[in-house]
Formats: structure tokens, C-alpha cells, sequence
């Protein structure tokens, strides 16, 4: 297997994941209503946390675009980490679980564009 396929599968299964997420905050599944609320945002910004992270996932989707997406889904999930963390939620299956899915998203887009790694590493 060749690194561009590995990235092209990391990818997928990070934005299937995100999809899934986004869409259930979009039409306000309960069970995302009330995760949302336990963290301390309110009721009311559940669609639009939704619509902003699909706005995310569509950049990142489109190849030319990718790399603005995959930023401001860290963003997101630099959130959900501050988040996790304000409530001391544990560190290991709550608080670090958006960096693992920052993780895959960034590691499948390396592995996706080689170059990438130029500009992020600093020598």
C-alpha cells in the first residue's frame, strides 16, 4: 500500500466521522443536543457549531481547498479540547480524543501532499 492510498483512507474514515457529527448537530439530534449542553454551550448553537464544522469538512473535501479546511477544523477541535478541558473531563477519552481525530486528518493530508511537510517544518 502506497502512502497517497493510506492518507486517502485516513482521510475518508476523519471525514466520515466528521459528517456524521456535523450532520447530527445540524438537524439537533437529541443525543448531540444534550453532549453539546453538557458542555457548556447553549441549546441554540448546536446547528450552527454543526454548519460551521461542515463548512470545514466541504474545504477540506474539495483538493485544492484542503488545507484551509484541515485548519479550521483544528480550530474546531482545539475548541472541543478547551472545552473537555474546562469541564476536567479525562484526559485520555475525552480531552485528547479531538487530537486523535486531528491526528488522522493531518496525517492523511501529509501523507495525501509530501510537500506539505516543507511548509509546516521549520528548519
Amino acid at each position: 500500500m502506497n502512502g497517497e492510498l493510506i492518507g486517502r483512507i485516513l482521510s475518508g474514515v476523519t471525514l466520515l466521522f466528521l459528517i456524521v457529527d456535523s450532520g447530527m448537530k445540524i438537524v439537533r439530534a437529541k443525543l448531540s443536543v444534550e453532549a453539546t449542553v453538557a458542555l457548556g454551550f447553549p441549546e441554540s448553537s448546536v446547528a450552527l457549531v454543526g454548519i460551521l464544522l461542515l463548512v470545514g469538512i466541504i474545504l477540506h473535501a474539495i483538493p485544492k481547498s484542503s488545507v484551509i479546511g484541515a485548519v479550521l477544523i483544528t480550530g474546531f477541535l482545539g475548541g472541543a479540547v478547551a472545552a473537555q478541558f474546562r469541564l476536567g473531563n479525562p484526559i485520555f477519552t475525552h480531552m485528547l480524543f479531538p487530537v486523535y481525530v486531528a491526528s488522522f486528518m493531518w496525517g492523511g493530508l501529509l501523507l495525501r501532499y509530501p510537500r506539505l511537510m516543507d511548509f509546516l517544518i521549520l528548519t
